[in-house]
């Protein structure tokens, strides 16, 4: 027979009013049979009919199980078996429902495969049941004050022994299920005859207190049923009357159906208490699209005392609520540029312009600034949907402040027609463009701001998957290669026009970059969510912000980082390098959706665009100097984390946000600093937030510029096109990076002449300040300047940003001299900087593995770098590939190493290789422990009794 949603292990059904088992009974087994578990599917977990969140699922083996999931929200859903390895059908719209059916054989986990709802709390635990069990009945005793029982349950149908205020507890006592101020789907599961609403989902809005009479503890514990909002402002709580200490408080979990809560009263037997249930908590939300909070009420009933810990089987357990803050204020929505500009609220000194707004600028999605200090601003109308070939609808302007006054007075169109246009870099000839499904260059002439030629397209392949997930934020690299991002769930295959499959580069997530002369694309970094930032720090080194997952990301080339979804393309990867943030920007524990809107506190959310670490000069204080700033889009914020170098790479630190736009429309996509030291900001100006593929859901008709500056910022008219090759090399040592990174892709376009040459090289032997001599080394790398005999003699440099600068750029073309890898090796020996050991294995991952053996050697006895935070996966990505070569000394070279993950990985890749080579080696290696007791060696001996060595 189909039996009810859960099966107790004394195989009684309960009527799903009840919440308490009858007195205790044998009963024979049941046999064999058909069960049915009915389950809803949220975010927030599957909830069964009596309110139970994920609960334990239970049968007897050999039955044949059906779980049925009824979708809860519009939102994609599944339900799958861990150890089965089965999955249902994935639905979406709220009502609809999918299942599995299998045979009971195992404990097993079910969960919902849709990435990272798992994560979010959608997991629960199937059982067998393995005996019969019997369940005793614990009769609860209702309070009494002066001898006479208590209206705790009105029963009484009014609100004898409760005081109320505020309009939520008028009229607040209702008799039916559904109850006539909840939805009629909503299922409440009240005993008795009455329950008491604060206003149910009808009447959410409203607000108020209820306070119980005071009465004594009389017994050691107590239970009531609650459900409604998992917000802070609506609960219920315990309150000792002579401290009005609150002892114990719950709030629902955002359902209807109440649950019972179980208080341990031990410690208060014998002290008067009372109640008092909270409404404060109004549901209004001041976020456009933000739905108002249907669940900002509270519903409560039957307090009870208990002599001893009454069981429940849908008991409402603390640790499964989220309990939210209430929604962060949302002071405006709306305005125009003008007003939006005044609303924001900066630190002290600093001053905010609308630079230009709509109708003079209207999407605009990404931007960059010139050696003439003007914007090049992309019009993104084409998105989210692409447009058939030849119909784009994106255009280029130009904008410039002529004055000084922080306007942009000067607009020109460069060129239209352009079809989802992601990302924007100017120089080396002409303009660069991200334009799924292509990279594209159009060819400039920068005196007349025309272009001289059609778009070429230099690369293809690039997804359209999902529209803001493409490629996106181009920004010149210090080694002078284009670098870029790209999102997870879009899927490309990057390579030349008419390149073969074999000819092409697999990206879905990370960090990319293409050579403006040499023409050839790399991945640089895989992993991530959807980052839509990048930018370098004073010593090159590449930071991208995120969203969904944890924020901020320090990118070391070959590096692989935490995925949002999906596998690395390298099936040994393993396990992948986490954030270097010590602090996430949302609020509560479920993942950072639930902190949606909630999230002030902390930094206002979980979605970031835009990456700029200021180096914009002296003018601003010093505290924000080398600091990555981000836009956290629900939080309408500038966060700011500080960088601070740690081990082999840095930890980022939370600081105050820099300022808050109050807008919840306000929606900046990028920021870049210029030659005055102040900062531009584009904002995509939309009342939805969030991608859709929908093309109706965004305003087609918004946009703004602002400029942030400090007061010490004096405005000045540059041109660095103009600037002789000499002056160019002087201001590879200017306090404003933007000089620096703009004469040096000046060079890089001009080449260099020896004059500038020998400026560069006094700079980079002489010039006391790292970063100074860093611009130098780079600038004569960019113009092709730089001999290997410097390289080799930088690589001895007392300084290790230079050395680690040195291995990258000797490994740039994948080919070392053999002197030059000894030299490596004496490095990965001897060297003191773990930054210089981490180069030294990025450069590995360079070169052929047949080449890495000895560096490799070296580097993983380093006993220095086994808690670092990049290394161990680092060594284990340049070490991994040598197992497929040599069996026995890939083994050899992991028994030796420092860290006992690289023996462990090895091993795993050789079993799953199972190679004649890789087996005789992993027989080998069992042998040798299987002599030894080492206690040491007890988690590797259980790795291999769990592989299977043919003979």
């Amino acid at each position: 027979m189909i039996k009810n949603w859960m099966i107790l292990v004394s195989c009684v059904i309960l009527c799903s009013n009840s919440f308490y088992s009858f007195a205790s009974a044998s009963l024979p087994p049941d046999p064999v049979e058909d069960i049915e578990f009915k389950l809803q599917a949220t975010m927030l977990g599957y909830f069964a009919p009596d309110g139970t969140r994920n609960p334990t699922l239970q049968a007897r083996k050999g039955d044949r199980v059906t779980i049925t999931i009824t979708n809860g929200e519009i939102m994609t859903h599944d339900i799958a078996m861990e150890k089965l390895g089965i999955k249902s059908e994935t639905i979406l719209e709220k009502g609809s429902t999918t299942s599995i059916t299998f045979i009971a054989v195992d404990d097993d986990t079910y969960f919902c495969s849709i990435p990272g709802h798992r994560a979010a709390g959608m997991v629960g635990e199937f059982e067998l049941i393995k005996e019969d069990e019997t369940k005793t009945k614990l009769v609860g005793i209702i309070p009494e004050k002066d001898g006479k029982p208590l209206n705790l349950n009105f029963e009484t149908g009014t609100l004898q022994d409760w005081t109320a205020s505020g309009d939520a507890f008028a009229n607040p006592i209702f008799n039916s299920d559904p109850s006539p101020v909840h939805s009629k789907e909503d299922k409440i599961n009240f005993t008795g005859e009455n329950f008491l609403s604060s206003g149910g989902t009808e009447n959410y809005k409203l607000t108020g207190t209820l306070t119980s009479v005071p009465f004594k503890v009389t017994q050691p514990f107590a239970s009531f049923l609650v459900s409604g909002g998992a917000l802070a402002d609506t609960r219920v709580e315990l309150v000792l009357e002579e401290t009005g200490e609150v002892i114990y408080k719950s709030t629902g979990q955002g359902r209807a159906t109440l649950q019972p809560v179980v208080v341990d009263l031990s410690s208060y037997v014998a002290q008067s208490v009372f109640i008092r249930i909270i409404d404060k908590e109004t549901g209004i939300s001041e976020i456009p699209y933000v739905a108002h909070d249907r669940w900002a009420h509270i519903n409560f009933d039957d307090f009870m005392f208990y002599a001893s810990r009454p069981s429940f089987p849908n008991e409402l357990k603390q640790e499964d609520i989220i309990i939210l803050p209430p929604l962060d204020p949302v002071l405006n929505s709306g305005l125009s540029g003008i007003e939006a500009a005044k609303a924001m609220t900066l630190p002290e000194g600093f001053t905010i312009t609308l630079a230009a707004a709509e109708p003079d600028i209207i999407r605009p999605i990404s931007f960059t600034l010139d050696s003439r200090g003007r914007l090049w601003v992309v019009e993104g109308h084409t998105y989210p949907t692409p447009a058939p070939e030849g119909e784009g609808k994106d255009r280029i302007l130009i904008f410039e402040d002529t004055d000084g006054d922080g306007s942009l007075d000067s607009r020109k169109v460069f060129t239209e027609g352009l079809n989802l246009v992601s990302g924007i870099e100017v120089g080396m000839g002409g303009v660069w463009l991200g334009a799924a499904p292509y990279l594209l260059f159009i060819p400039a002439d920068f005196e007349k701001d025309k272009p001289t030629g059609p778009p070429v397209k230099l690369l293809d392949g690039w997804g359209t998957h999902d529209t803001h997930e493409v490629l996106n934020n181009l920004r010149w690299g210090p080694d002078g290669w284009l670098y870029g991002t790209h999102g997870i769930f879009t899927h490309s295959n990057v390579g030349k026009p008419g390149a073969s499959d074999t000819e092409r580069t697999k990206i879905n997530a990370g960090v990319w970059r293409y050579h403006p002369t040499r023409h050839e694309f790399e991945v640089f970094a895989e992993g991530s969510s959807n980052p839509w930032g990048i930018d370098f720090n004073n010593y090159g080194h590449p930071f991208i912000t995120v969203c969904v997952i944890p924020h901020m990301y320090h990118v070391i080339q070959g590096a692989r980082y935490q995925r949002q979804d999906g596998d690395h393309f390298n099936p040994y990867t393993y396990d992948d390098i986490k954030t270097i943030a010590d602090h996430v920007h949302w609020v509560g524990d479920r993942g950072p959706h639930a902190g949606n809107f909630r999230s002030a506190s902390a930094g206002g959310g979980h979605a970031h665009a835009g990456a700029m670490i200021y180096l914009g000069g002296d003018t601003w204080p010093e505290m924000y100097s080398g600091n990555i700033f981000m836009n956290n889009i629900n939080g309408s914020r500038l966060n700011i984390d500080q960088l601070n170098r740690e081990g082999s790479g840095y930890v980022a630190t939370h600081q105050d946000d820099f300022m808050a736009m109050n807008d919840s429309w306000s929606q900046w996509l990028n920021f870049k600093y210029g030659p005055d030291g102040s900062v531009f900001a584009i904002d995509w100006y939309d009342q939805n937030q969030c991608h859709s593929p929908n093309p109706d859901v965004h305003d087609k008709s918004l946009g703004r510029i602002f400029k942030i500056s400090h007061e010490n910022d004096q405005w000045v008219k540059v041109d660095l096109s103009n600037a002789s090759s000499i002056a160019l090399a002087n201001y590879q040592t200017h306090k404003n990076e933007w000089y620096a990174r703009n004469a040096r892709t000046l060079l890089q376009e001009r080449g260099m002449p020896q004059q500038a040459k020998a400026v560069l090289e006094d700079i980079l032997t002489n010039n006391p300040e790292t970063t100074n001599r860093l611009r130098a080394l780079w600038t004569l790398h960019v113009t092709n300047t730089l001999s290997k005999e410097v390289l080799n003699n930088l690589m001895r440099d007392s300084d290790e940003y230079i050395r680690s600068w040195a291995i990258q750029l000797e490994v740039e073309d994948r080919i070392v001299s053999e002197e030059t890898l000894a030299q490596f090796t004496s490095m990965a020996k001897n060297d003191t900087s773990a930054l210089v050991r981490l180069y030294l294995t990025s450069a590995m991952l360079r070169l052929e593995p047949e080449k890495r053996w000895e560096v490799m050697d070296a580097l993983v006895q380093r006993q220095e770098d086994l808690d670092d935070h990049n290394m161990p996966l680092m060594l284990w990505y340049a070490v991994e590939p040598l197992v497929s070569i040599d069996a026995d000394r890939a083994l050899a070279l992991a028994e030796k190493a420092a860290n006992p993950l690289i023996l462990k990985y090895t091993v795993q890749k050789l079993s799953e290789l199972s190679t004649p080579e890789g087996t005789s080696a992993l027989r080998k290696l069992k042998n040798s422990l299987d002599d030894s007791d080492s206690h040491h060696n007890h988690e590797l001996k259980m790795q291999l009794f769990k592989i299977t060595l043919p003979f």
